[in-house]
């Protein structure tokens, strides 16, 4: 489905930017200055990687400056915000699951509204996560780790890049449907999570298969399931959840494109296609693929309808579990 979806975008993408006019009239002169695009995790994270290398593509198109701001902080939620509330025309995100559809269920005073206060642009890429444990972890499997994590309750602590996360919740969901009892460490970014992992200091993860993948190549850590529908073709021997004995528990890890809901439509359509074309350049797409991302690209409509969609599946699984922002 998301395939399809990212098929049809780009392909729709090329064409509306080719035909965007340049320069006539008032919503073609944009943007007149630099675009600041606010990353809400640090530099080297998941989001930050597919930002950057789809920026310098909107760059050419729209012959301005796009430059990424990192401002990490409250899971994401705190760069998200700013986003939400520019009202410079010249101030987009590059965001994930978490702040964009999870953060309502878990913070009831978060300051924005994802789905009132923004606008959302294009789902660029998404990717497969690992669950990885510590070499200290005496697993070899799945099965293995379940079996531990039961004679050892609360002894495994798990980290994610945030509440409210992919990670988080696919791990959540696992303790819930097994009857795990494992403590929640959330960081404000992948690097930290990881270098506390593969420092023994976080006993296990779900992190994107991406970001995991070199550790696990260079025994750091050891990965025993993909939350995706398939294995991956850089790890063949590690079985997906559904293969390891847990059904029905797909889920990735995304990256998308959002401007502050203000952004005249025109400008968002613009946007969408410069971005879905910039995926669709060897450039960005062989960096991305390069580093484990599956690269998606739809239009406004098709990202707006799956993040609606991901908000009713993970809201709706934080609300049945009492997940809160604390883990």
């Amino acid at each position: 489905m998301t395939e399809q979806l990212g098929r049809r975008g780009i392909m729709a993408g090329l064409a509306l930017a080719a035909a965007a006019p340049r320069g006539a009239g008032a919503q073609e002169a944009w943007p007149s200055r630099p675009v600041r695009v606010i990353v809400p995790f640090p530099p080297g994270s998941t989001p930050d990687t597919v930002a950057r290398a789809v920026l310098p593509h909107l760059s050419e198109a729209f012959e301005q400056p796009f430059v990424a701001d990192n401002r990490p902080g409250a899971g994401g939620n705190l760069g998200t915000d700013l986003v939400a509330k520019a009202r410079d025309r010249h101030t987009l995100g590059v965001s994930i699951n978490g702040p964009l559809v999870t953060a309502p269920a878990l913070y009831p005073r978060l300051p924005y509204d994802p789905a009132r206060d923004l606008s959302y642009v294009s789902l660029l890429a998404r990717g497969a996560q690992l669950l990885v444990v510590h070499p200290s972890v005496p697993a070899e499997d799945f099965t293995g780790f379940v079996a531990y994590a039961k004679a050892n309750p609360g002894a495994m602590a798990f980290g994610s890049v945030g509440a409210g996360s992919a990670g988080h919740l696919a791990m959540e969901e696992i303790k819930a449907r097994l009857g795990l009892d494992l403590v929640h460490v959330p960081y404000k970014g992948f690097p930290e999570a990881t270098l506390d992992l593969v420092a023994g200091r976080l006993q296990a993860m779900v992190v994107i298969a991406a970001g995991i993948i070199p550790q696990v190549a260079e025994g750091k850590v050891r990965a025993l399931a993909v939350t995706a529908d398939h294995r991956l073709a850089q790890l063949p021997p590690v079985p997906t959840l559904g293969e390891a004995g847990m059904p029905d528990a797909t889920s990735y890890a995304w990256m998308g494109m959002v401007a502050p809901s203000v952004t005249p439509p025109a400008i968002v359509a613009r946007l969408g296609a410069g971005a879905q074309a910039a995926l669709a350049a060897p450039r960005a797409r062989g960096v991305l693929e390069g580093a484990g991302f599956e690269v998606v690209g739809s239009d406004s409509a098709g990202f707006t309808a799956f993040a609606a969609a991901e908000r009713a599946r993970w809201g709706g699984l934080i609300q049945r579990l009492g997940i809160t922002a604390e883990g």
